[in-house]
């Protein structure tokens, strides 16, 4: 629930739980010193945009309340209409694992929303592609120049007489060599590069480039057998089987790259129903407005797409992490709720050991966009899972074998999640941006969206969507989730191109490696 103030010409603010003792402002400009909201409150401080306003004073040692939740506790008196600023707050500690509520709070299933479809490709091991893409993997950096110029020439060269594949993708990355292959962890960079290989907008007809004398040897990377990759043509080049240099390595590589464009180039789309779609949710470059706008209308979007019976992923442990409780009493059974359980403490693990913590995950750009700390920004991040039950949960690199609602356990890195949750078979991602990111992928359409209406006027042709109309009181969460249902089904559908598309943005794949270097 949540009381807005909607007049244009007048001083705006969002207040979100009848609890809370802050308000965030809403005015591009922030308001100045001496403002008199219509409630009577009236400011002390200039108050940027997207910051908190107190309702009343807050001693020394007092909660300061957003969410209805407590987000820190007050260091000093902050007085009823000052700026709350993160230099005033100490942080509340991160919820203990060991007493979790699990799966007490199930929701109920909603009416199941039937008769949506899109326009996909289907795949052999009965995925549905968004995209008709020939991807091309790789062992080890080492053949990364080689591959990068072998791209270049086929899209040049070769995708202009196969007018019905979209591109071509080289999945290169830092991994494969000069690494503890053997290690604990070495199996989330291995299988994670194994199965961006699967991604369904691959079509099952993926490349794979290797040097020859590297530890992550092909085979682990395509494995014989595997119904979800064409493995009956050549499918492997190694460069040092080359015995003619760069030119043959080249010209060997198109002339594999062919093969498989030829039959990329016989799929047509079909209408297959929204339950196939598996999209991936993330966030970045998130302010104050993220929880009130853009991330709760992606929940009540996610909730439409989870009653057309499809696949919804959110992610990043570090920014669920502090809200964790929120979480586990959705999860369908005490098994998930285990599993969430599970990653949080391997993540606690993990950061422990690079002496950090939960709190290196803000940025400057968060706090300056109104998120005093990863507490407030974690209540914000949780609020695009919705409100469905959470269906299973996914270590770093696996790929999603079931529908629902999955929490996809990944770094909060905007490369990182990406990567890893196209290797657990997402074909379309949605993010959400407060300061900006001019963020996209190269094997899926990204769907940006705004959380503030002055970012989308001042970067019209990087956001697909404002959410910021919400603030304003322009549109509602339901209005905005149901247009963003049905613009995920015309991107998925190829009817509309994203931004990020359009302009061929893409970040490089990026893996999560957290074994040792040698």
């Amino acid at each position: 629930m949540s009381q807005l103030i909607e007049h244009s010409d007048s001083p705006r603010f969002i207040r979100l739980h009848p609890q809370d003792n802050v308000m965030v402002v809403v005015n591009d400009q922030g308001v100045p010193a001496g403002t008199a909201f219509a409630e009577g409150l009236v400011t002390v401080d200039h108050i940027p945009q997207s910051h908190k306003v107190c309702l009343e004073d807050v001693p020394e040692g007092g909660r300061i309340i957003r969410y209805g939740q407590t987000i820190g506790y007050a260091k000093q008196l902050i007085p009823c209409g000052s700026w709350v600023r993160e230099d005033q707050l100490s942080m509340p500690t991160a919820p203990e694992l060991a007493n979790l509520p699990l799966s007490t709070d199930v929701p109920e299933a909603q009416e199941p929303l039937e008769g949506y479809t899109f326009e996909g490709y289907r795949n052999a091991d009965g995925t549905v592609g968004t995209r008709n893409i020939l991807g091309i993997t790789t062992t080890v950096q080492c053949v990364t120049g080689v591959l990068d110029h072998a791209v270049k020439r086929i899209r040049e060269e070769l995708l202009p007489k196969y007018p019905n594949v979209d591109d071509v993708v080289a999945l290169t990355h830092s991994y494969g060599c000069g690494v503890a292959i053997t290690a604990t962890d070495a199996y989330i960079p291995i299988r994670t590069v194994r199965n961006l290989a699967r991604n369904p907008n691959l079509g099952g007809e993926a490349l794979v480039i290797s040097l020859g004398c590297e530890k992550l040897q092909a085979e682990q990377v395509m494995h014989q057998g595997d119904s979800s990759v064409d493995l009956t043509d050549p499918w492997l080049y190694r460069l040092q089987d080359s015995s003619h240099g760069f030119a043959e390595m080249i010209e060997q590589i198109m002339e594999l790259a062919e093969v498989r464009l030829r039959k990329l180039d016989q799929r047509r789309r079909e209408t297959v129903p929204a339950s196939e779609l598996i999209l991936g949710m993330q966030c970045g470059g998130s302010d104050a407005f993220s929880g009130i706008t853009a991330n709760p209308a992606l929940g009540y979007a996610s909730d439409l797409l989870l009653r057309a019976g499809a696949t919804v992923m959110f992610s990043e442990v570090t920014e669920v992490r502090d809200a964790i409780y929120l979480l586990t009493s959705r999860a369908e059974n005490k098994e998930i709720a285990s599993e969430l359980v599970r990653e949080m403490d391997w993540y606690d693990r993990y950061l422990a050991k690079g002496e950090a913590d939960r709190s290196a995950n803000t940025t400057p750009g968060n706090k300056k966009g109104g998120l005093s700390n990863i507490v407030e920004k974690s209540l914000g991040s949780i609020v695009k899972s919705g409100n469905s039950a959470i269906n299973g949960v996914l270590g770093p690199g696996e790929r999603v074998t079931r529908k629902g609602l999955i929490f996809c356990a990944t770094p909060a890195s905007d490369f990182v999640c990406g990567t890893l949750q196209l290797a657990a078979g997402m074909n379309l991602h949605v993010f959400t941006t407060g300061r900006g990111t001019p963020y996209g992928l190269a094997m899926a359409p990204v769907v940006k969206v705004s959380t503030r209406t002055e970012l989308a006027q001042r970067w019209p042709d990087l956001i697909d969507v404002d959410a910021g109309r919400i603030a304003t009181g322009r549109a509602s969460i339901e209005e905005l989730g149901w247009e963003l249902f049905h613009y995920y089904l015309d991107v998925a559908s190829g009817k509309k191109k994203t931004w990020a598309e359009h302009y061929k943005l893409h970040n490089d794949i990026t893996l999560f490696n957290p074994a040792p270097i040698t």
